[in-house]
C-alpha cells in the first residue's frame, strides 16, 4: 500500500475540516481569514455608528478632537471595504482558475451582481435605518463590480488590471464631469461617479461608494490573484514583493505629498502621534490611490501572517469569513436591534431608532450613546451573538452544494 503524500494528506485535511469551495477545490484559509477579521471590524465600524455618543455629531478622524483611541477605532475600519472589494475580485479569479466555465462564470457574475444590488437597496439598507432608505454602500459596489466582470473576465487578464489601476489612479477625472451633461440619465451617472445624496421618487438616495471608483479595486483584485495565489495557496514570495511595493509607494507618494496621491496632503500636527494619524488619514470616499496602496499593501500583510493562524482565534474568523454575506446581513439587524433594546432599557422610546440615519435628531436630543468602552463592550456582544449562526451556516454550506447558496 502506498503511503499518502503530503499535499494528498492536507488536501484531506482540508476535505475533512469543510475547507472546499463550491467547486470542490481546497479553500485558500488565508483568505477566508482575512475576510473574516474585515467583517468584524466591519461590524466595530457599525456598532459605533449605532451606540457612540458622538457618532451623528463630527468625524471621529478629525486630527483636532484630541482622542487617539477614536481616531484609531474608525481608522483601522478604513482595512474593510477595499480589502473586501479585492478579495471579491480574487475570488472570481480562483472560480476561473478552478474552472467554471465562460459561460457560467459570467451568468452567475451577472445575477448574483444584481442580486447584491437588490439587497443593499432593501434588507441593507432598511436595517441600517429601520425605515425605507436608499443607500448605495460596499454591496452595492461588489455587485456593479460583479456585472462589469462578467464580461470584463473574458479579455486577458492583464487587460483587466491595467483597467483597474487606470481608474484607481484616474478616476478625479470624473469629477471635472458635471452629472448635468447626461441630462435624463443624471441619476445613473451620480450611482456610478458622484458620492453625495440624491433626491429620487422613491425618497432620499445616498451614495456612498460610486461603482466605477471601487469597481477598479475589484478589477485589481481580479488582476493580481494570480500573482498571488496558485493551486498550492499563498505565492508566500510573491505576496512579500508585492506587500513591500504597496507599502513603498505609499510612503514614497504619501510622505512627499506627491500631486494625485491623495487630495489632502498631511501637515505637521502638534505632537509626532497626530502628524502620523495626518499621514495615514488618506482619502476613502472616493479612495485615492494613496488608501487604495495603504490599504491593500497591509491586507497582503495579513494574508501572510494568517497563512500560519490556527487554533479558537481560526475557527472564530472561518466561520465569519465563509459565510460573508450572511454575516454581513446578520450584524446590521443585531447591532441595531440589540441599540434599541438598550435604549428602552435606559429610558429612550424605540420610535426614536427608526430612521436613525434620515432623522439621527431624537437621539441625540434623548442623550443616546455610550463611551468608547461601551461601543467596544457591544461591538463584542455582537460577535458573540452573530458567531453561532454563522458557523450554523457555514456548517450548511459544507454539507449541501444548492446553487441558491452560492448567492449567500
Amino acid at each position: 500500500m502506498s503511503t499518502p503524500s503530503a499535499r494528498t494528506v492536507g488536501f484531506q485535511s482540508q476535505v475533512a475540516a469543510g475547507g472546499l469551495t463550491r467547486s470542490g477545490e481546497p479553500r485558500i484559509d488565508a483568505i477566508d481569514l482575512l475576510r473574516g477579521l474585515v467583517i468584524c471590524l466591519m461590524v466595530l465600524d457599525h456598532v459605533r455608528d449605532f451606540f457612540h455618543a458622538g457618532a451623528a455629531a463630527g468625524d471621529p478622524m478629525a486630527l483636532d478632537t484630541g482622542n487617539p483611541a477614536l481616531f484609531m477605532t474608525r481608522w483601522v475600519t478604513h482595512l474593510c471595504a477595499p480589502t473586501f472589494v479585492f478579495l471579491a475580485g480574487v475570488s472570481v479569479w480562483l472560480q476561473k482558475a478552478n474552472g467554471k466555465g465562460s459561460g457560467d462564470l459570467s451568468r452567475f457574475l451577472l445575477t448574483r451582481g444584481l442580486w447584491l444590488i437588490v439587497l443593499e437597496f432593501t434588507l441593507i439598507g432598511v436595517g441600517f435605518n429601520f425605515g425605507w432608505w436608499i443607500f448605495a454602500q460596499v454591496i452595492w459596489a461588489i455587485g456593479f463590480g460583479m456585472i462589469v466582470l462578467a464580461g470584463l473576465h473574458r479579455s486577458p487578464r492583464s487587460l483587466v488590471l491595467i483597467l483597474g489601476v487606470a481608474i484607481i489612479v484616474g478616476h478625479p477625472v470624473l469629477n471635472l464631469i458635471s452629472p448635468t451633461t447626461f441630462g435624463p440619465l443624471e441619476p445613473i451617472w451620480r450611482m456610478l461617479a458622484v458620492r453625495g445624496p440624491m433626491p429620487t421618487e422613491a425618497g432620499l438616495l445616498l451614495v456612498v461608494y460610486p461603482g466605477i471608483q471601487w469597481t477598479g479595486i475589484l478589477l485589481l483584485g481580479y488582476g493580481l490573484a494570480g500573482f498571488l495565489v496558485d493551486g498550492q495557496g499563498l505565492r508566500r514570495g510573491r505576496l512579500m514583493t508585492f506587500a513591500a511595493v504597496f507599502l513603498g509607494l505609499f510612503a514614497v507618494g504619501r510622505g512627499c505629498n506627491l500631486p494625485g496621491v491623495d487630495p489632502f496632503p498631511w501637515a505637521v500636527q502638534g505632537s509626532p502621534l497626530w502628524t502620523t494619524f495626518s499621514i495615514i488619514s488618506v482619502n476613502k470616499y472616493p479612495p485615492s490611490p494613496a488608501y487604495v496602496l495603504l490599504m491593500i499593501g497591509l491586507a497582503f500583510v495579513l494574508l501572510l501572517a494568517f497563512d500560519r493562524l490556527r487554533g479558537p482565534a481560526a475557527r472564530v474568523l472561518l466561520a465569519f469569513g465563509r459565510t460573508p454575506l450572511f454575516t454581513y446581513l446578520l450584524h446590521i439587524w443585531i447591532a441595531h436591534a440589540l441599540a434599541m433594546a438598550a435604549g428602552v432599557v435606559m429610558g429612550v422610546p424605540p420610535s426614536a431608532f427608526i430612521n436613525t440615519i434620515t432623522d439621527p435628531s431624537r437621539l441625540i436630543a434623548h442623550g443616546w450613546g455610550f463611551g468608547l468602552g461601551g461601543v467596544y463592550i457591544a461591538w463584542l456582544t455582537v460577535l458573540v451573538l452573530m458567531y453561532p449562526l454563522s458557523r450554523w451556516f457555514e456548517g450548511v454550506k459544507r454539507r449541501r452544494r444548492d446553487w441558491w447558496l452560492g448567492y449567500l
